[in-house]
This record gives structure tokens, sequence and C-alpha cells, in this order.
């Protein structure tokens, strides 16, 4: 009669066991998650609409998580710097993605050569917040409505001119767009961000420009700046005595911009799950959305799947304003 003894059947347990014990693991690894700092990519230098909305969002993350979450600016090349390094980046939900319409809608059809594929390098994990965007002009410019500002451009062909912080982006969109939709020729003058921008346009070097109202709202507060309208479709509680473009006889013409989270490729399903969920919890958050509010941002909350949608209907149609008025960054 055979028989095992005692060591020979521990080992041939173990052996039968591990297997179990390794996906037991492999699971509590998983759902241990995070189980150190995060950090969230932001493919701009600091102080813009998309850095500040991110800044609000990963105190509350890590308030969340127990775990650091940690802002990091890669701007550069209109966002493609820092979308480039999280492609590259370890799939384990330890870095993601500060996305906006720029970076995911326009740039894929902007620019002709990327060094990531847009279609697939990335996956959607929620939109968080809108971003108004406001119709702001020098305080020297002699107009008090968005109907004199396209009476004396169309008197002045090409002479006004409206500033961005670089061409493509959502700013310089929003510009074409006021243009396609008014009739008017205005000349865009591209600098490399949003500060320099604004500081020409303060100073009167330029005639106007289209920003996020969280960018620009203290400038206007301050009477630095003047607002004439609000390019999305409805008015902002930031500034709830400036009309929206619909309200000042312009249509077709609302633009403006969002942010979400976005996870590099191969991110495992349950990590997107769960930052998707954390997402929606900050958002809905009231002290969240009064953060936002105050900045001029509103808050918008959304699953994987509609912020994929959201990409792909933004992407659509910026295509056919950059096709149409043959816009390309090298």
């Amino acid at each position: 009669m055979f028989t095992i003894t005692p060591p020979r059947l521990r080992k041939r347990l173990f052996s039968l066991l591990l297997p179990s014990l390794l996906l037991c693991a492999g699971a509590q690894a998983q759902t241990a998650w995070p189980a150190k700092p995060v950090t969230i990519i932001v493919p701009f230098v600091a102080g813009g609409g998309t850095d500040i909305g991110a800044r609000i969002l990963a105190q509350r993350l890590s308030q969340m998580w127990g775990q650091a979450v940690v802002i990091d600016n890669k701007g550069g090349a209109g966002g493609n710097v820092g979308l480039e390094l999280v492609s590259r980046a370890r799939p384990d939900g330890y870095t993601l993605l500060v996305g906006n319409v720029g970076t995911q809608s326009i740039n894929p059809t902007l620019y002709k050569k990327l060094s990531y594929n847009p279609d697939t390098s990335f996956v959607p994990v929620g939109q968080f917040a809108e971003l108004p965007f406001v119709l702001a002009v020098t305080p020297s410019l002699p107009v008090k409505n968005v109907k004199e500002l396209v009476d004396m451009a169309k008197a002045q062909p090409d002479k006004l001119t409206y500033a961005s912080s670089g061409n493509g982006g959502s700013p310089h969109l929003s510009g074409e767009t006021f243009k396609i939709a008014t009739g008017t020729k205005m000349l865009h003058v591209p600098y490399k961000g949003g500060g320099a921008a604004m500081t020409d346009l303060m100073a009167g070097n330029v005639d106007m420009i289209f920003a996020s109202v969280l960018e620009t709202s203290g400038f206007i507060k301050s009477g630095k700046l003047k607002a004439l309208a609000i390019t999305s479709k409805s008015r902002v509680s930031a500034m709830p005595d400036v009309p929206t473009l619909q309200e000042s006889g312009v249509s077709g013409a609302e633009s403006g911009s969002w942010i979400g989270l976005l996870a590099p490729a191969g991110t495992p399903q349950e990590i997107i799950d769960k930052v998707s969920q954390g997402l929606r919890q900050a958002v809905a958050a009231p002290e969240i959305q009064q953060q936002l509010l105050a900045q001029g941002a509103v808050a918008k909350g959304g699953t994987p799947a509609e912020f994929a949608q959201l990409i792909a209907a933004d992407r659509k149609r910026y295509a056919r304003i950059i096709i149409d008025n043959r816009l390309t960054v090298d």
C-alpha cells in the first residue's frame, strides 16, 4: 500500500492550492488600490482652467482615497507632450491624465503627426466639469455689446484682432466659430499660452479673446477686461449679468471646453471603475460644485461611456472647422 508522507503531502497540497492563492493575492492587490500616491498629469502649464479644475478634483480624491493625489504639469505642443507621457505610462492606475476638448477632440485632426494613437492610447474614465467661455475685450475697445463688435468688424474687415493660447486650441476655434456665425473677418493672434495672451489683451495690444470664465473672471471683475457674452448655451453664475451669444443675437456660435479623466490603455477595468466611481462622488459633493462654480466652471459627472461619446461628438464637430479652414500645426 502506497503511503504519502506528511512533507510530501504538504508539498502536494501547496502545489494544488498555489493557483488559487495567486488568484486571491491578485484580487486583493487590485481591491487595495490605491496603495500609494496617484499622479494626475495635466498637459498644460499651471494656472489655466484645466489645471485649476484638476487641482480642485485632486484634493477631493486624496481625501476620499486616503492617498496623496499629485498634480504634475507637463505642458507643451498643445498638450501632446503630456499625452505622450501618459500613453507610455504603466497602466496600473497610478498615472492618470486630465484631458480637455483640445487634447482629446481637436488635436487628433489638427496635428498631422502624433507620437501616440489618439484612438487606442487612452481609456476615458469620466468628465468632471464644463468650462464655459466668455468673449472678452480690452477695455479700450469702444464697444458695449456683441452687436457693436460685429458692426465694427464688418465695417473694418481684418482690422480687429483676437488672441488665443495657441494655434488650433479651443479658444482659437471658438474665434473661428464666431467668425463663421457672424460673417466677419478678424485676425487671429496666437500666443504660447493663455497668460501671455491675457497680458497683451489687458495692455490693449489685441482686441479680444475667447477664453474660459475660470481664467478671465478675476480680470473682468477688476475691470481689466470687459465681458461681452458667454459662449455656452446658458448664462453662468460667476457672471450672471453677462448674456449668452444667443441672447446677443448670434446663433450657432456656442463653444467652450470641458475637462475629464483618462487612463493609459490597458488599465484594469476594476481600477477604471473605482476611479470613475470616485470621480462621480467628488463631482456630486456640494462643496466641490461650489468651488468649481466660484471659478466659473460647472460640475458635470458621467460614466466612461458618456465621456467617450462626448469626445467623439466634439471631435467630429471640430474636424469640420479645422478641415474647412485648412488649419494645421506641424
